[in-house]
């Protein structure tokens, strides 16, 4: 939609410019230009129960990551980037001030999306759920290069880590976390299995970690009103103390050995149960 509406702009620009006689043709008129399509359709947010099953699906130590996904409109790489220090328990509020961003083979961090960090509400239940995080794995330090390969090395106390201390890598979450808990919920069909043994679930854009971003468009804009009705519509992720799986589906390592183009499981791994 925004490459659409950036060409509908220049077209007109460049209409007024062949008026003018500053040009004598629009080059956006040539046959070789391709026109961004209009994207139609509404877009669905899931409901308090897709949600719920959702972050339930999770491995317990991933479980966090989901639920403060859905209650704070997290983006992926913000919640793979969130540290302690981002965390006001007094002002009961989330500082969005990094995200965990891949160039090439290499993985850096930089700034939120467009450049701009953000303050967030942080319900009561969220709370609860972060304190009780920190308190499980005591956040440690971890570097990397602040927005270039090259850049300075950039340190903060991660959230959210694999087991082997390494920071999450959008593609292994997605393949290995993600979306078995997308069919735990009943979003996507059963995984088929290749000739190694290893799942493979179905991909579509519609239901990649950003849907959960939706969900919260729903809730009120007042922080507070906003604060208040996260604790009502997500009670049954928050009023479970231990935020541990439903099932035994628990990651026992981690999914970031080099074999994988994203530091995941090496290809000859038919993966881990989750």
């Amino acid at each position: 939609m925004l490459a659409r509406s950036a060409f509908l702009v220049l077209h007109g620009s460049l209409d007024l410019a062949v008026d003018d006689e500053t040009i004598k043709r629009n080059p956006a008129k040539a046959r070789v230009v391709k026109v961004p399509a209009s994207k139609g359709g509404k877009v669905l947010a899931w409901g308090d129960d897709v949600v719920l099953r959702i972050v339930e699906g999770h491995a317990s130590q991933y479980r966090p990551i989901a639920a403060v996904g859905a209650a704070c409109r997290l983006r992926q790489g913000e919640l793979f980037g969130l540290a302690e220090g981002d965390i006001d328990f007094d002002a009961m509020v989330i500082h969005v001030r990094r995200q965990v961003k891949r160039l090439g083979r290499e993985f850096v961090f930089a700034l939120p999306k467009n450049d701009t960090e953000r303050t967030v509400p942080m319900s009561d239940g969220t709370a609860l759920i972060l304190k009780d995080h920190i308190e499980a794995v005591g956040p440690r330090p971890h570097t990397l290069p602040w927005e270039r390969v090259d850049g300075g090395p950039h340190t903060v106390k991660l959230l959210f880590r694999w087991t082997d201390d390494k920071h999450i890598r959008s593609r292994t979450y997605d393949e290995l976390v993600w979306k078995p808990a997308l069919f735990h919920a009943g979003v996507i069909r059963q995984p088929t299995r290749d000739a190694s043994g290893r799942k493979h679930f179905p991909s579509s854009r519609e239901n990649g970690m950003h849907a959960l971003r939706h969900y919260p468009h729903m809730l009120p804009s007042s922080h507070e009103r906003a604060r208040k009705s996260v604790d009502n519509r997500l009670v049954a992720i928050f009023s479970l103390r231990s935020h541990g799986a439903a099932t035994e589906q628990a990651a026992v390592r981690s999914p970031s050995t080099s074999g994988e183009p994203d530091g995941g499981l090496p290809v000859r791994e038919p993966g881990i149960s989750l």
